[in-house]
């Protein structure tokens, strides 16, 4: 009886698991990381080269993690070197500049990047993504709505946070909400646990997305019988469109 008591109490085996950063350059990656690990923030400007590697501990409720952090450059020039860091990751950072747009459609060019070094047998739905929409609160830097990427991410089933890496706002949140993820993926036997699409969503928004997901044409996507006319279609895509604002926010 004693010896299964002490054997219940024994601490579980420290969980090892590697995470990449994508995204362009100057989105703030490195000093997301560099926010979140060493508590500062450095202003000038460092282009990563190739790739920066790191190891963390951190505590998620009773298992030790030791992170594996490969933060990849965002410069094409750099392609041939972090494409083979891609393979047996668990996680991702993906960044874009919240003053940027071009930052944030670069994030399905950096998706497909990873599909093919992965390979026809890698599988990226056994993967945990997190999207920071990082540099929010900057001065010169309003932004673009944010409704899209957060329906854009909850479509992939992929985490969306506002961050600042300048003043912290969100970092710290983030990381623990992503790493609680990953947790939930290795103890789900590698397989990201069903549901969350509708994370930070209302019922009536998380019924859309579940319907457009399911839709079988461009009438059935906003909810309209075919041959409706624009004042039918129209409000039908503004319900879709709209989504919660994301965590972190200055």
């Amino acid at each position: 009886m004693e010896a299964n008591a002490a054997k219940r109490k024994e601490p579980r085996k420290a969980l090892r698991v590697k995470v990449i950063s994508m995204g362009n350059a100057e989105v703030g990656k490195s000093c997301i990381i560099k926010r979140y690990c060493e508590k500062r923030f450095v202003s000038k400007y460092l282009a990563t080269i190739g790739i920066d590697y790191g190891v963390t501990k951190v505590q998620i409720r009773d298992r030790e993690i030791k992170v594996n952090i490969f933060d990849m450059a965002g410069h094409p020039f750099f392609y041939e070197v972090r494409n083979e860091f891609y393979k047996d990751t668990q996680g991702v950072l993906l960044v874009y500049d919240v003053g940027s747009k071009e930052s944030f459609d670069s994030l399905d060019s950096w998706l497909a990047e990873m599909k093919q070094e992965l390979g026809p047998h890698g599988n990226m739905e056994n993967v945990v993504f997190v999207v920071c929409a990082n540099k929010v609160g900057a001065a010169g830097f309003p932004g673009f709505p944010g409704e899209f990427p957060g329906v854009w991410c909850s479509f992939r089933g992929f985490l969306y946070w506002e961050t600042s890496a300048q003043s912290g706002e969100g970092i710290q949140e983030m990381f623990q909400n992503f790493y609680s993820a990953i947790v939930d993926l290795c103890e789900n036997g590698g397989k990201r646990p069903p549901g969350g699409a509708g994370a930070g969503f209302t019922r009536e928004q998380a019924d859309a997305i579940r319907r457009i997901r399911a839709s079988k044409d461009s009438w059935d996507t906003l909810g309209v019988k075919p041959g409706a006319s624009r004042c039918g279609a129209i409000p039908g895509f503004r319900r879709e469109r709209r989504g919660p604002r994301g965590k972190g926010r200055d």
